[in-house]
């Protein structure tokens, strides 16, 4: 089949499948005549990108006022850290990056890859804080923007995740103390928003500490929000549990593996594969939700951006502001999106040829 006839094959599966799917594609046709000449015009054409302040984007005619993205980008980016030392998070964010397209392109083995996140982190560490090797210590507060939104969402998944597995494997256990205590954990956590897990980890939690302990402020959100992934996280990992055959885990105990060996080799894999979507799903929402640390004080990505807007020179430009933000957070969430799409579609042809392997 030639390319073209392979599209029109696809554009008529697609969109012209039924009557109400032509009907629908057609009508969102229409639509987007009309309006995508005027968003263009609006955000392209009459586009302001490098103005002094808001009062050239204030004329009768003027289109988008990117110019508060331009003007305000390393406060979106980087939040209050010194204006000197911004290579250093500038670093930390290419450095995420960079080990999320080795770790989605699986360009190392596992234990290479391990090692590689281990030294990573560490230098992240030794970047931001400083104190050492002639970096000039920056205490935390003055963290924020994009840098603290990706600091906050990776370390919160990649140490929520393992502990999601062992809230889950605590539920199905046949000893009453693990399984009732996990179920109290996980019930409770899920029952109160975030936003209570957010106040009381920043405002009540110092008052049960010894006197003259103390942890900043920084830490107490990101515990707070590994705790409360981890509830969410392990009732999706359950569920994936809970749609393993039991034949499964009788053939494991017949070739005479441990309970560990079991979890391993056997359920844990198949359960993890079936998870897969709401997975994605929850870290998806746990990157979004990173937001909510404003209630603390500490400056993310979105606040960041709120914060710009009260300026009286970009004031009355939120709908630029927002429409920034809102192309920021799909530039992170539709990659782990299509992440994890991909990643279905190589479980399932590994299982496919497993069962084809057993035949």
């Amino acid at each position: 089949m030639s390319r073209g006839q392979a599209m029109v094959q696809w554009t008529r599966t697609r969109l012209f499948s039924s009557w109400p799917s032509a009907l629908a594609t057609l009508a969102i046709v229409i639509l987007a005549a009309k309006l995508l000449p005027a968003l263009i015009d609006w955000a392209f054409l009459r586009a302001h990108w490098s103005a002094g302040d808001g009062a050239a984007c204030r004329g009768a005619d003027a289109g988008a006022c990117w110019a508060l993205v331009t003007a305000k980008y390393r406060f979106i980016l980087f939040g209050t850290f010194p204006v000197d030392q911004h290579w250093r998070p500038a670093m930390v964010i290419a450095t995420l990056l960079a080990l999320y397209g080795v770790s989605g392109f699986h360009l190392l083995p596992a234990k290479k890859l391990c090692s590689l996140w281990l030294a990573a982190l560490i230098a992240i560490g030794v970047l931001m804080w400083g104190g050492v090797l002639g970096l000039s210590y920056v205490e935390n507060q003055r963290w924020g923007g994009l840098t603290l939104t990706l600091l906050l969402s990776t370390f919160g998944i990649a140490l929520a995740f393992p502990l999601s597995i062992l809230l889950a494997l605590g539920r199905r256990s046949e000893m009453p103390i693990i399984r009732w205590s996990a179920i109290g954990y996980i019930e409770l956590v899920r029952g109160v928003p975030l936003i209570s897990v957010l106040f009381m980890a920043s405002v009540l939690l110092p008052l049960f500490l010894p006197q003259g302990v103390s942890i900043d402020k920084l830490l107490r959100a990101q515990l707070a929000m590994i705790l409360f992934a981890a509830a969410y996280l392990a009732e999706v990992v359950r569920g994936g549990l809970q749609a393993i055959p039991p034949q499964q885990e009788e053939a494991a105990l017949a070739l005479g593996l441990s309970y560990w060996q079991r979890v391993r080799y056997v359920t844990l894999p198949q359960a993890l594969r079936v998870a897969i979507p709401p997975l994605v799903n929850t870290f998806i929402g746990f990157f979004k939700d990173t937001s909510l640390v404003v209630i603390i004080g500490l400056f993310d990505f979105l606040t960041t951006i709120k914060v710009s807007l009260t300026e009286p020179a970009w004031s009355g430009f939120g709908i630029e502001a927002y429409l920034f933000a809102a192309l920021g957070y799909f530039a992170f969430c539709y990659p782990m999106s299509r992440y994890s799409q991909a990643l279905e579609r190589r479980s399932a042809h590994g299982a496919g040829l497993g069962a084809l392997r057993e035949n």
